[in-house]
């Protein structure tokens, strides 16, 4: 176990170094560290036990757009996003041999020591990964997990202490200069103690021999204004997209991560603006294995992450405080009551469509109506739901706006479209502003695709000499004034309101109701032998009866009950919920007439 000299949110790469120089002296033989190629020497198990079992996450602060110029370079940070880009593989070099001790470079873009040129070495490989703010994250998913207020904490640097950093900085270089060495002078370790004395609101990385910290580097990410390319190829119905983050992952088979995954990522951040434009005629070894991702995404505008621990995120995971109770059925069924109490009006959308993969088409709006109706479905769905978005589909829209993720070949990267989301998006589409118009090539290649994404839930993805069907799972609402005829539903539903709800509901209702969706959402579905025949039995009666009714229709209804009991707490599916999707079914066909 690292000592407590190492301060792991502070100063992560000591404690890497230190548990690799541990394990190298272990493991004995010519070549130590042979065995360590694609395997953990025991760094991030510290990392674990410091994160998970000792209550250190809510330490670590989240690297966003916001507090991007706030985080010291070499610091522990975590980043919660999307996978947007999978870039291969990069090699580096792992370890290499200073005289008769091995270092190491792992967790880090360059090497803080001097490589000697040539020197025994040993080439190990990481993957990259680009990842962005999940499209259409709502806000309250953002809360769940805050981390130190590094706003707070940036303020307390007066005009007076940075002077004060400035002269200690100025002395402590002198003071390496005037004794040839690299050592800390006892100046610079008072000038450690000043800072966290006047502060008293920040605990500052402890100096690693073998850590350089550029005082001008920090100087540059907390003062100057960064300018991040967009990754959405300049479209503007892209939102969001303007920040983004090279994620390094180590010791991790690639299939594990998968494209448009939303994950959080736990590393060490890392900005160096020297490395925005590597030398060519450097002798250092690590430029010379440099991807030409590094040219794509320089680092003074893209930040690093050298991954040490990553979790995939699911509903349950932006919840601040979920019930430590298992989700049995009395208890969904209550607050499922309790959810319906207040949205009388959206019965049949929470009933139906809310907890499942049916399309939903709401009939009988205006402009007028949506703007008021419409408005306060999706606030509904941007308090309960993590990720939502609402398109508004006019003629212009879809001339204009790039829906299909593609492939740019001469740069290597996958530019963005408004289609790519992370699985359990609600998207609603705003129909009532399409008017007569023409469609161009890019219009109708739009609608086929919106078309394709409503019919099997999935998204065409162009890599330029071929396309590719990319699985999904997005809920999908239409709001319009007659059935759509652009974007073919499931289920078709007249929307008669007479006045609009007063949802208030408290903090603590809000997180029963997001609990409870989340929880629906992954119960396991299975239907007993018995309830299954006499489910079909009836179906083919209904077909005898209506010759009108085809094999889609009947699997809607399956998939409806299946929701249905879902809703309840329930993981089979039982005769009676089959009834109340009959009587459902009744009465929106009903309405249709």
């Amino acid at each position: 176990m690292v000592g407590p000299q190492y301060d792991l949110v502070g100063n992560p790469l000591g404690a890497v170094r230190s548990t690799f120089e541990r394990a190298a002296a272990e493991s004995g033989g010519h070549e130590p560290v042979a065995a360590f190629r694609g395997k953990d020497w025991g760094a991030t198990e510290v990392f674990r036990s410091f994160l998970f079992e000792q209550g250190g996450l809510d330490k670590v602060p989240v690297l966003d757009e916001s507090n991007l110029g706030l985080i010291k370079p070499n610091t522990l940070v975590r980043f919660r996003g999307m996978v947007q880009d999978m870039l291969g593989n990069e090699f580096y070099v792992g370890a290499f041999k200073d005289g008769s001790t091995w270092r190491t470079n792992k967790f880090s873009d360059s090497s803080p020591f001097s490589m000697p040129h040539p020197c025994d070495s040993h080439l190990w490989e990481r993957h990259l990964f680009h990842c962005v703010p999940v499209p259409g994250q709502n806000s309250w998913t953002r809360e769940s997990s805050p981390g130190p207020d590094l706003r707070r904490i940036a303020s307390c640097f007066t005009s007076e202490q940075r002077e004060k950093r400035k002269r200690g900085a100025d002395n402590d270089a002198m003071d390496v200069s005037e004794s040839g060495s690299g050592e800390t002078s006892s100046s610079s370790k008072k000038t450690l103690a000043d800072w966290e004395s006047d502060l008293n609101c920040l605990t500052f990385p402890q100096k690693d021999d073998g850590v350089k910290i550029s005082n001008s580097s920090v100087e540059m990410s907390m003062n100057e204004e960064h300018h991040v390319p967009e990754m959405n190829g300049g479209d503007h119905h892209i939102p969001g997209s303007s920040f983004s983050c090279l994620v390094k992952v180590y010791d991790m088979p690639e299939s594990q991560v998968k494209l448009n995954d939303v994950s959080e990522f736990i590393g060490v951040y890392t900005f160096d603006p020297e490395l925005a434009a590597p030398n060519d005629n450097s002798d250092d070894i690590m430029f010379d294995l440099m991807e030409d991702v590094t040219a794509q995404l320089p680092p003074s505008k893209v930040p690093r992450l050298h991954c040490l621990v990553w979790r995939n995120l699911s509903a349950h995971d932006f919840l601040p405080r979920p019930p430590a109770v298992e989700p049995s059925p009395i208890l969904l069924r209550g607050i499922r009551q309790s959810l319906l109490s207040h949205l009388t009006l959206l019965r049949n959308k929470v009933d139906m469509v809310t907890v499942g993969r049916l399309s939903l088409n709401f009939t009988g709006f205006n402009r007028e109506s949506v703007s008021i109706f419409g408005n306060q479905l999706n606030n509904l769905f941007q308090r309960l739901l993590p990720y939502s978005q609402v398109i508004p589909l006019s003629i212009e829209y879809l001339n204009t706006a790039t829906l299909q993720p593609r492939k740019d070949n001469q740069s290597g990267r996958l530019v963005t479209g408004v289609l790519q989301l992370p699985q359990g998006t609600h998207l609603t589409f705003d129909e009532t502003l399409l008017q007569s118009g023409s469609l161009t090539s890019k219009g109708v290649e739009n609608t086929m695709l919106l078309k394709n994404l409503m019919e099997s839930q999935k998204v065409e993805y162009d890599f330029e000499f071929y396309k590719l069907e990319m699985a999904t799972d997005v809920q999908l609402l239409i709001l319009s004034e007659g059935k759509s005829n652009i974007l073919p539903s499931d289920l078709i539903v007249p929307f008669r309101p007479s006045s609009v709800p007063a949802v208030n509901a408290s903090s603590e209702e809000l997180e029963s109701w997001r609990w409870y969706l989340a929880t629906v959402r992954s119960l396991p579905q299975s239907t007993e032998t018995d309830t299954y025949q006499m489910i079909q039995d009836e179906m083919v009666n209904a077909m005898r009866d209506d010759r009108s009714l085809g094999c889609s229709e009947l699997s809607r209804w399956l998939t409806m009950a299946q929701i249905m009991a879902a809703s309840f707490g329930e993981k089979s599916l039982s005769m009676e919920h089959w009834q109340m999707v009959k009587e459902l079914e009744r009465l929106r066909k009903e309405r249709l007439q």
